[in-house]
C-alpha cells in the first residue's frame, strides 16, 4: 500500500546539481549564490530588498532586532509555530498573544485591537498555512496606531492579495525554506523590506554586526545562509509556480470532496486572498461526522494516508510562555487545536492520490 506522506521533499537534477556546483567551487559560506538569490527573490515577490539567513527563525529575528527596544510589545497571532513570538523576546521585545478568526484562521484584529497599549510597537500576523491575511485592514490597523509591520510568510511562498504578491506589504516580510515549505532548501530564511537603511543593518546583523573586516559596530550573531543553500532556493524559483499550481489542483479537488462529507470544514481563504496551500488544513466536527478528530486520524493512518495537527497547543498555552507571561484564555484559539487536522496537498500527488484522500476520508465516517 502506497503511504501518502504530508510532504514532498524531494530535489530535482538541476537543484542537486547546483549544489554540487558549490560544493566543488569551496565557496560554502554567503556568498555570490546568496546575493543572486536575494536578487532573484526580491523579483519574484515586488520586494524592494530581501536579506537571506540561516533559517525562517532568523529571518524573523533581524526584522525584530532592527527596531525593538527591551519591553516594546508585538501582538501575535497564539495560533502559529512558536517562532513568531519566540524571536520578539529573543530580540528583547514582548509578544503579546492574540485570539483568530475561526475560519481562516487567521489574527483576529479586534482581539489585537483590544490588546493595544503604550509599549505597543509592532505587530506580526501570520499568513497561515499559506494563506494571505487582509493585508489592507492589517495596514490600516498598523497606521491607525503607528505600529511597525513585521509579516511572517513562512509558509506564504507565492501567495497573493488584491492581486500582489505578500512579499511587496508592510515593512518586514520574513520567509522559511525549511524542508515542508513551497520552496524549500534544507534551512534557510529571507527577509524582504523597502527601507534600505533597515536592508542594511539587517546585513550587518546577520554577520557578527561587522561593518568592515573585523570592525564590529553593533552586536550581531551569526545568522548567514550558506551557498549551496542558496544555489537550491535558485534553481526552485524557477519551478515555483507549477508548484504552487499543483497545490491549489489539489486543494480544490479536496474542497471539493468535502462539501459532500458534513463535519469536515476547510480552511476558508481569505477574500482576496490567493491561497498557496502550505498545509491543508480543515476542522472535524464531532457532532456532524460522528467521530472525533484523533479517531479519523487513527482511521486514515490505517489507510496509508499521513495527517498531522498544526498546531496541538496555542502559543498562549506553551509552558515557556505562561512562565513568562502567565496564563491566559483564548476561546478560538483552543478550540481549533482540538478540531484541526492536516490532509496531504503537496505538489508531488497525483489527481489520484488526492482523490483517494477524500475517499478515505468518506469511508473512515
Amino acid at each position: 500500500m502506497k503511504i501518502i506522506q504530508l510532504a514532498d521533499t524531494a530535489l530535482t537534477d538541476d537543484e542537486i546539481n547546483a549544489a554540487i556546483r558549490v560544493l566543488r567551487s569551496g565557496q560554502f559560506r554567503q556568498g555570490p549564490e546568496c546575493e543572486m538569490f536575494e536578487i532573484e527573490f526580491a523579483m519574484e515577490v515586488g520586494a524592494r530588498h530581501a536579506v537571506t539567513s540561516a533559517n525562517g527563525s532568523t529571518a524573523l529575528q533581524i526584522a525584530y532586532m532592527t527596531f525593538l527596544k527591551p519591553g516594546d510589545e508585538v501582538l501575535v497571532p497564539s495560533f502559529t509555530f512558536i517562532a513568531t513570538a519566540s524571536m520578539v523576546s529573543m530580540a528583547g521585545g514582548r509578544p503579546v498573544f492574540c485570539d483568530v478568526d475561526p475560519e481562516t484562521f487567521l489574527i483576529d484584529i479586534k482581539d489585537a485591537a483590544r490588546k493595544v497599549t503604550a509599549k505597543t510597537r509592532a505587530i506580526s500576523p501570520v499568513h497561515l498555512f499559506g494563506n494571505p491575511c487582509d493585508a489592507d485592514e492589517v495596514g490600516a490597523f498598523a497606521k491607525q496606531h503607528s505600529l511597525t509591520v513585521v509579516w511572517d510568510a513562512a509558509q506564504a511562498h507565492g501567495a497573493r492579495f488584491n492581486g500582489r504578491d505578500v512579499g511587496s506589504f508592510g515593512d518586514f516580510v520574513s520567509y522559511s525554506f525549511y524542508p515542508t515549505k513551497n520552496l524549500f532548501v534544507g534551512e534557510g530564511g529571507m527577509t524582504c523590506c523597502g527601507d534600505p537603511e533597515r536592508d542594511n543593518l539587517m546585513r550587518h546583523l546577520r554577520n557578527h554586526g561587522q561593518t568592515g573586516k573585523y570592525i564590529h559596530t553593533l552586536l550581531g550573531h551569526n545568522f548567514r545562509m550558506t551557498d549551496v543553500e542558496a544555489a537550491i532556493g535558485r534553481e526552485q524559483l524557477k519551478r515555483l509556480d507549477n508548484m504552487i499550481a499543483t497545490r491549489k489542483r489539489n486543494a480544490e479537488i479536496l474542497n471539493a470532496g468535502f462539501e459532500r462529507i458534513p463535519g469536515v470544514i476547510p480552511q476558508k481563504v481569505t477574500r482576496g486572498g490567493v491561497c498557496v496551500w502550505h498545509q491543508y488544513c480543515a476542522l472535524v466536527d464531532k457532532e456532524k461526522l460522528g467521530i472525533d478528530r484523533d479517531t479519523l486520524m487513527a482511521r486514515l493512518k490505517d489507510k496509508g494516508i499521513a495527517t498531522g495537527v498544526h498546531y496541538p497547543r496555542g502559543l498562549h498555552q506553551q509552558p515557556i510562555f505562561e512562565d513568562m507571561y502567565g496564563k491566559m484564555t483564548l476561546p478560538v484559539t483552543e478550540s481549533l487545536t482540538e478540531r484541526i487536522i492536516a490532509l496531504p496537498v503537496h505538489h508531488g500527488l497525483s489527481v489520484k492520490d488526492v482523490e483517494r484522500i477524500v475517499s478515505a476520508v468518506r469511508e473512515s465516517v
